[in-house]
């Protein structure tokens, strides 16, 4: 049996598209081995949002060559997509695939034996307008599953590379997405995540949009948790916020890219809100769900960005009711307007401002977290387990750590909060989804052993 090894880079989007992908090999008799081990064929599924990410796939790509020197490397995603003959010209890569062809790849091979001189398959991203369906497969752990509705981006937003590597902005209908909604619920998962590109964009060209799709996969017997993975300040509209307050399956927590807190550097950013309606909009969330969890992407070191700038981006962030934020340092991409402009920020500047960003984030978690003290969260447990605490998540998407042999992985067990420590909220099970012989049962086994 042949072996086939996968590594993805960036998004949950690239790893709902490579478990897709992986189904298609097993389903053709390869057996799936962790990547570093000695494999017949190598997959590499790429990013590009940054130059840190391109240096990563790079070394990557080296990392499998120097494991498996006869293995078939095949090189695919955004930085192929977008830097094709860079990749190829690393020697031992054997196909580069673009957007559109990764997901036909055996239609391209004919075989996996290693050549002497590498193709590349990669149509023009003007002519990529279908939408290929992806979600979790095969996968061990049945706790959280990722399911891919919507594809590309119209925005062309200053800094960003993806519509240049995903093309423009498509969806699949409702009925289909239900319909794999209902397939990830038989296989055992209780949480659905909606991921794509631009997820609030979903439906604008079929006719339809996301609050009716939330309202469909509400309907979805056995399906626990709908949990929207970024959604951008502008496409989320009350219809969502007042379906989630209402709602025992969407969950309270949302991820809304902000970028910056300046005005000036949203509009040299090319983004589509200013900084009133990002404000109005989280407190508009938090009247109507007061322990919703609320993230923010911000970007740090724009061209352009003085200390004034930064300081209003500080300030701004110190006073919104944000859970946490995730910051990534400016990175110049080639071909995007951002690349053209003056007023470069050094790299020394860049990293101090992040980490100062990174520490307010770590106070603003904590002080979420704290809110939950005392008090009764439903938790959705996961297979991981970390010094003896298995973790999960509550709706509101705050990190929970209970003894292990309290609670088994994909249950929902309701848990007392009595301690912060760091970035995980510790508590103890009180109840069980599947009731209370479950728990004792799970402790027991967990005694004995």
């Amino acid at each position: 049996m042949k072996r086939v090894s996968f590594y993805t880079v960036g998004c949950k989007l690239n790893y709902t598209e490579t478990s897709t992908i992986s189904q298609q090999f097993i389903e053709r008799g390869f057996r799936v081995v962790e990547f570093g081990e000695p494999s017949d064929v190598c997959v590499i599924n790429t990013c590009s949002v940054t130059e840190k990410a391109d240096r990563e796939c790079r070394q990557l790509i080296r990392r499998a060559i120097r494991t498996s020197p006869s293995a078939c490397v095949i090189v695919m995603g955004c930085y192929a997509q977008l830097e094709p003959e860079k990749v190829a010209s690393i020697a031992g890569v054997d196909y580069v695939l673009g957007t559109r062809e990764k997901f036909n790849l055996f239609n391209y091979l004919k075989g996996f034996q290693k050549r002497s001189a590498v193709e590349i398959f990669r149509t023009s991203i003007q002519s990529v307008t279908d939408f290929i369906p992806c979600y979790t497969t095969g996968s061990s752990n049945r706790t959280r599953a990722f399911l891919k509705v919507q594809d590309g981006c119209d925005y062309h937003c200053a800094f960003c590379t993806i519509p240049l590597a995903r093309g423009v902005s498509r969806s699949q209908s409702v009925e289909a997405t239900v319909a794999q909604a209902r397939d990830l619920v038989r296989r055992g998962y209780k949480e659905i995540v909606l991921t794509g590109v631009n997820v609030g964009d979903y439906g604008r060209r079929i006719g339809t949009d996301l609050v009716s799709l939330l309202r469909e996969l509400e309907k979805v017997e056995g399906l626990a948790r709908i949990r929207i993975s970024s959604i951008e300040p502008n496409l989320l509209t009350k219809d969502i916020i007042r379906l989630a307050r209402d709602s025992e399956k969407t969950c309270h927590h949302f991820h809304i890219p902000l970028q910056s807190g300046s005005d000036e550097i949203l509009r040299l950013m090319r983004r589509r809100y200013q900084t009133a309606l990002y404000k109005d909009l989280l407190y508009t969330i938090k009247e109507e769900m007061p322990d919703a969890g609320i993230g923010a992407d911000v970007i740090v070191g724009f061209p352009g960005e003085t200390n004034k700038h930064f300081e209003e981006t500080y300030r701004f962030l110190v006073e919104l009711p944000v859970s946490y934020i995730h910051v990534f340092t400016y990175s110049e991409r080639p071909n995007t307007y951002a690349a053209q402009l003056p007023g470069a920020v050094d790299s020394r500047v860049r990293a101090e401002r992040s980490e100062m960003l990174r520490n307010l984030s770590s106070r603003k978690r904590r002080y979420f977290y704290e809110r939950f003290l005392g008090r009764t969260v439903s938790v959705l447990m996961e297979g991981t387990v970390e010094n003896g605490l298995r973790i999960g998540h509550t709706r509101h998407y705050v990190r929970v750590g209970v003894p292990s042999v309290a609670a088994r992985e994909n249950a929902i067990v309701d848990v007392l909060i009595n301690k912060v420590h760091e970035e995980l909220c510790v508590g103890e099970v009180i109840s069980n989804f599947g009731g209370q012989d479950e728990v004792l049962e799970a402790m027991t086994a967990g005694a004995e052993a």
